[in-house]
């Protein structure tokens, strides 16, 4: 593993917000566009899709590979969290990245960070009105955790274009409110989720399932798609509740799934739908439980991935 400024082959490896201001300077001068990828590493296909997706439309790429602290409860998985840095780093290799910014905590946090919320010190970004419902019902501190390092991360990385997956619906919404809320300098890209073969979404938990977990797993895609299937049969009348009605008879067929919320909520705004999806289609998700393991995902009703991800 390189670390700090090495440029010997390969991405280079960048640990420190002056090292990679420097290098952002030369670019600046040089009118390089900048395409960022945030990860937290543990790589695989999706987020391959969105550097390649990056490379297509900017000069320079730049992934930052850091397990942000603040997105996880004091009762969840940080210190489990997949870090596969030898792994990410050849990926990358491969796909031509030209920069990896890998801080250390103290870096992107110095004020310190703890998991509790109520003991946290420094500043912290909360975007109202997205933050409370679907993820942020059961994970409450959760998207407070994104907000704050992803606005830190676009302030060092001075991207042109940001690239973020569908997959992590509502985490696009927060973040595109944030951007214009803050008038941050740069166009956000949402790229459609990336999934396996029976249509589990890609994501960097899926290594944790076993194999009895891994082949129950896809149920929650085939929920989604029941309701979806449900409603282009029914037609415009279908009402949320009957769509996820059918969602959750799917999940219960699967034992070893414990579901934990469907949602069916205005793509923009994110409020929850009571009767008939309107003229803006909806925002179709949901999260279980494998062992574990928690699985999320959602697809778009009655809209498209560039109309949602251009629109406020």
């Amino acid at each position: 593993m390189r670390l700090s400024c090495h440029t010997t082959t390969g991405p280079q490896v960048v640990n420190s917000i002056q090292d990679y201001r420097n290098i952002r300077s030369a670019w600046a001068r040089e009118d390089r566009a900048v395409g960022f990828v945030p990860t937290m590493g543990a790589l695989h296909e999706g987020h391959i899709t969105l550097v390649r997706e990056a490379k297509s439309r900017c000069d320079r790429v730049v992934v930052s590979i850091f397990v942000n602290p603040a997105q996880f409860a004091p009762t969840e998985d940080l210190d489990k969290y997949p870090r596969t840095m030898e792994s990410d780093l050849a990926l990358l290799d491969k796909e031509g990245v030209d920069v990896v910014f890998y801080p250390p905590v103290k870096e992107m946090y110095p004020s310190g960070i703890t998991l509790d919320v109520q003991q946290q010190v420094g500043t912290f970004v909360e975007v109202k009105g997205k933050s409370h419902q679907m993820e942020g019902s059961v994970r409450p501190h959760f998207f407070r955790g994104v907000a704050t390092v992803v606005s830190k991360l676009f302030n060092i990385v001075q991207p042109t274009r940001a690239f973020f997956g569908q997959k992590d619906g509502q985490q696009c919404s927060v973040i595109r409110s944030m951007v214009r809320d803050l008038f941050f300098p740069l166009e956000l890209v949402i790229v459609p989720t990336v999934r396996e073969a029976d249509g589990l979404a890609m994501s960097s938990r899926n290594r944790y399932l076993s194999a009895e977990e891994r082949a129950a797993a896809p149920v929650l895609f085939k929920a989604l798609s029941a309701g979806e299937k449900y409603l282009r049969v029914r037609g415009p009348s279908t009402t949320a509740k009957e769509i996820i009605d059918v969602a959750t008879e799917t999940v219960k067929l699967e034992p070893r799934v414990q579901l934990e919320y469907f949602s069916l909520a205005n793509p923009y705004t994110l409020e929850e739908l009571q009767g008939p999806i309107g003229d803006d289609g909806a925002i179709f998700s949901g999260a279980v439980k494998v062992g574990k393991t928690r699985i999320i995902d959602n697809i778009l009703l009655q809209t498209n991935v560039k109309t949602w991800a251009t629109r406020d």
